[in-house]
Order: C-alpha cells, then structure tokens, then sequence
C-alpha cells in the first residue's frame, strides 16, 4: 500500500473520533501538567477474548469524565494499533493510550518508542488476558475507575523497553503493519521454546481464559514439548544445551502472574534471562510450580542472566514470542538488547 492510501484510510478525519467534543477548555481542565498537551485513545475490541469490545462503553464514559476532549479509535483487525499510533504521533498527541493486554501494549508502546519523540507518553488500560506489564504498577483490570483517573492524576515514570535487533516476521501477519521488520521493541520479554508452544495452543482455547487459561495450556505441554537446542551468549557466561524454555526479560511477570524473571527491574538498564533446561516431566512440573512463586530461579536446572545485551543462536530460525505475540525469527541468530529509560508510562502517583 503506498504511503498517500495509507494516510488516506488512516485520516483523523475517517478514523479518529471524539468521547466529546474538544475545546482548549476541555483539555487544560486535565489536572497533571502533562495532560495538558491533547489525549488520545486506542481500544482493542479484539483483546482478552472480547474483553476489550465489553469494557468499550464504560471506558469511554469514565474517560470523557476524566479525560475531556479525549478522542479515540478502534482496531479492526490484528496490528492495527500499530498504524493508529503512528497516526496520533503524526497528529501530535501528547498522551496516547493503548486499551487492551500485553501484545496491544507494546505494539503502541514500539511506535512511540520508535518514532524518537521524548515528550509522548504512554498510558494503558487493562483489558487483555494477562496484562503482565501492567501487573509491574497495580493494573490489574478490576477497578476501570482507578485506572483511568491514573490517566489524569498520575505521574510519569520513565522506563526501559527490549529491542530485537534482528529481522523477524509476526505469525499471522494479516494487515500491511505486520511485515517483516528489525527493530522490534518491547515492554516485557521475549520468549523461546515452550513459552511459543503454550501461546500457539492457546489460541485455540474456547472456553478458558486469563491466568487458568495459561495454566492449562502450560501443563498439557508441559508432558508433549520436546525443548529446544540453543546459545545464550552475552558478557556473562555463555548458557548452552537443550532448553525447555528461554524468556529474556525487560519486566518480572509473564503467563497472567508468573514471577519468571523476580529480579527484574524496569529501570535498570538491563535485561533479565532465564533459562529452563530441559529434564523430565515430573521435573518440569516441579519447576512449574516453583515458577509460580519465582522460586524456580533457585533450581540447578535454571540458569539466570543479566546483561544489556543478548545472542541467542539456533541450528535454524525459531520462532519467538513478544509480548504474548509469535513471531518467525528471518535469522538463525537472534539479538536482543536493552533501550535504556527510553518511554515514558503514566502511572498512579
């Protein structure tokens, strides 16, 4: 698609709507003082298994009160947060928020990131199926009131974002943003092996969904996954031999509550890898349910690094989980490295 179609059906005019109409009134009422630049808003009907459709309406009365003379926009199919985001960018947002869970997130996040500018910040809404990163600030999704009044009255918290270097494609790709691409940024790990396979079987879940559904997904393979060979190389010592799972970690939790990465820290300019080797099922079950309580770290089975920069090398391309996102790696090497305080979160005072 050429750039003028792309801005055509990307127009504020076709695509970005208001909860109210916006005045310079409406918009210096916003109580913090970065609120004072405009809002806007990307919903995610799709995200957490129509969570994001449901909560819409309530989301949207609780905004236009706190938030007056924010606009918004919905996604319609998969990626497409990515080109509403840059559109806000262009349209000079300064708050642009992603309503939905960790993969929305970060696609929003990745173009704020991306796009350079150190003034946009970042505001989220819980209403995906595990909302990790948002665990890191008390996001939980239960209170729709609290989280959205943090949108107006919190603070800004400067945090790191992943990126992976190499080249890689998402599985799936169904919209002209999700194309093969380098760079890729994230908000809380990137995950090899088992961690693919749960995601993979996920997807085809019909009733089960949060926490459980990840739990259930996790111990079916937990007895199927065969591991994976691979290299984790960084100015650590180097990890190598059959894995169940790698997560190199930006924030602690992953699968809806799971501590994979306890000493992990937004703000510390590095990133946190984790690695599972591979061992029996009974094994694995055992670490399984340490893992629950970040107690898995402990295990001679589990090998743990922190750097700014990671390698890791497979006999050919993996695929790879971001964000609760699969991608295919274009490479058999795959390089993650770390973007120091690089985005800029609303979070509660």
């Amino acid at each position: 698609m050429d750039e003028g179609r792309r801005r055509d059906l990307h127009s504020p005019r076709k695509r970005l709507t208001g909860t109210e109409p916006e005045s310079r009134s409406q918009v210096s009422a916003m109580s913090s003082e970065h609120n004072a630049q405009r809002a806007f808003v990307i919903f995610n009907p799709a995200s957490g298994r129509g969570r994001g459709a449901r909560r819409m309406d309530e989301l949207l009365e609780l905004l236009g009160k706190h938030l007056p003379g924010v606009k918004h926009a919905a996604t319609k199919e998969p990626g497409e947060e990515s080109l509403l985001a840059d559109q806000a960018l262009a349209d000079g947002y300064g708050l642009i928020v992603a309503v939905g869970g960790d993969g929305t997130w970060s696609n929003v996040a990745d173009r704020i990131v991306a796009s350079g500018s150190n003034e946009t910040v970042f505001g989220l809404l819980p209403a995906g199926t595990g909302n990790d990163f948002g665990r890191n600030f008390g996001f939980t999704g239960q209170n729709a009131e609290s989280a959205v009044r943090t949108l107006a009255e919190g603070r800004v918290m400067e945090v790191d974002v992943g990126r992976i270097v190499s080249g890689g494609t998402p599985v799936g790709a169904r919209t002209e943003v999700l194309r093969p691409r380098r760079g890729r940024h994230f908000l809380n790990l990137v995950g090899f092996g088992f961690d693919v396979a749960v995601i993979e079987d996920a997807l085809g879940a019909r009733f089960l969904r949060g926490e459980l559904l990840y739990k259930m997904t996790a111990i079916k393979n937990l007895f199927s996954f065969p591991g994976v060979a691979l290299e984790l190389t960084s100015d650590q010592p180097t990890v190598v031999g059959e894995q169940l799972m790698l997560t190199i970690s930006n924030g602690p939790f992953f699968g809806g509550n799971f501590p994979i990465a306890p000493a992990a820290e937004l703000a510390d300019g590095l990133l946190d890898a984790c690695a599972i080797g591979n061992a029996a099922p009974l094994t694995r079950m055992r670490l399984f349910q340490m893992a629950e309580k970040g107690n898995h770290v402990r295990s001679p089975h589990v090998s743990t690094r922190r750097s700014g920069a990671f390698t890791v090398s497979f006999s050919a391309p993996p695929k790879y989980e971001v964000d609760g996102e699969v991608w295919q790696s274009d490479e058999a090497e795959v390089v993650v490295e770390v973007v120091p305080r690089a985005l800029k979160v609303m979070v509660p005072g």
